[in-house]
């Protein structure tokens, strides 16, 4: 199935392959009332997207229990193809005990080392995703 812009709507099991895919997403979370984006690594633990901030972060502060959107892409410029994932979720700062000695086991570094971290994690709720199919001569797919 397309959208009305030509791209390929991905099935939910499409998405949740991709999200393991690529190391580097974005984070859209509120701030001051105002939307803001960040650029953050992050790895998929039990269905979730876990992300480390400082503790002391904007993230930190805005996530907590808030729903915000997290958003990961690959595009290949010379093949003209490509595709996105959008998860939608309330975001957690993980504070159990036995979450946080699994998740400080994950391949996950924060890049700022020294600082103190929080790990937040993202229950996805609503999850989509588009694949920019490759076309001749730019015509759509479903031209």
């Amino acid at each position: 199935m397309y959208d009305s812009e030509g791209l390929k709507i991905l099935t939910e099991q499409e998405c949740h392959d991709l999200l393991g895919q690529v190391p580097l997403g974005r984070i859209v979370f509120t701030d001051r009332a105002l939307p803001a984006i960040q650029p953050v690594n992050f790895v998929m633990w039990d269905n979730e997207v876990v992300i480390l901030t400082a503790a002391g972060s904007k993230l930190a502060a805005a996530a907590r229990n808030a729903v915000v959107a997290f958003e990961i892409d690959h595009f290949d410029h010379s093949q003209e193809t490509g595709w996105s994932v959008v998860v939608i979720g309330h975001a957690r700062v993980v504070t159990r005990a036995d979450e946080l000695g699994k998740m400080q086991a994950l391949p996950l570094a924060p890049w700022t080392p020294g600082e103190p971290v929080h790990y937040i994690a993202i229950t996805p709720e609503l999850l989509s995703g588009r694949r920019l199919p490759k076309t001749d001569l730019g015509h759509k797919p479903n031209e």
